[in-house]
């Protein structure tokens, strides 16, 4: 475990890369970003579906600068309190669903489930992507696996 620097603190572009500081619990500092990411996501769940696309991809690339600018100034790659591709990932898992308290819920426990075992291409991506964009990378795949089991459920679930 990577103990949080002070900088988190009083450096924005750590604080935006720490997950709004979520980042920086000693305990599954992932899981409790993503657990951030869920009130921000009822926020933009509210939006134009083209408007929250948008924002997660502007999301994604600020993501990147973030993630690596962090990763520098802390000399650490990926440091496991950098949750903004948690953000962003879950995010991504939960576009063009529905903003229910259980779809969302679902989407945690599955983005978590594929950002934890990481099949192939997410370990692949994780182990040999470098900087941010390397970092943002392995969440956008673990959001598209769920996402597509996530919208499998809905086309299921809406046909029955």
């Amino acid at each position: 475990m990577n103990k949080a620097p002070a900088s988190v603190w009083r450096n924005p572009v750590h604080f935006l890369a720490f997950g709004l500081g979520s980042g920086a619990s000693p305990w599954a500092p992932g899981t409790m970003g993503t657990l951030a990411a869920i009130p921000l996501y009822f926020l933009l769940a509210s939006l134009p579906l083209w408007l929250y696309s948008l924002l997660v991809v502007a999301a994604f690339w600020v993501g990147c600068w973030l993630c690596e600018r962090t990763s520098e100034d802390l000399g650490v790659h990926d440091h496991s309190g950098i949750v903004w591709d948690e953000f962003v990932g879950y995010w991504l898992t939960m576009l063009a669903l529905p903003a229910s308290l259980g779809w969302a819920l679902a989407g945690f426990v599955l983005f978590r489930f594929f950002d934890i075992i990481k099949p192939w291409p997410i370990r692949w991506a994780d182990r040999r992507v470098a900087g941010g964009f390397g970092i943002m990378i392995d969440d956008v795949l673990a959001a598209v696996y769920a996402g597509i089991l996530l919208h499998l459920a809905y086309f299921l679930l809406s046909a029955a």
